[in-house]
């Protein structure tokens, strides 16, 4: 198991009802761990949907690839592909 930081931003946020939370995890990639977030909840399936366009970050850098792989105490973050105003 892995210990991760997920932090949601701007409508994903909104919809989850949280900013950040900190996980146990077995998810090996970034696109792992985002189906098994997407399992949680009726919120996480909602606005983490694999038909929702998100943007990722794994570690403060822009990662698109779901095979990206998952360390433990890596940060991931999840946001609508444009933000602010």
């Amino acid at each position: 198991m892995k210990t991760v930081t997920v932090r949601y931003f701007a409508a994903t946020r909104e919809a989850i009802g949280c900013d950040a939370e900190t996980i146990h995890t077995a998810a090996a990639t970034l696109g792992a761990l985002r189906a098994e977030l997407a399992a949680r909840s009726s919120a996480h399936a909602a606005a983490l949907a694999p038909e929702r366009a998100l943007r990722m970050a794994l570690n403060q850098d822009m990662c698109d690839n779901p095979a990206a792989p998952l360390h433990d105490g890596a940060e991931v973050a999840f946001f609508p592909p444009v933000t602010g105003g």
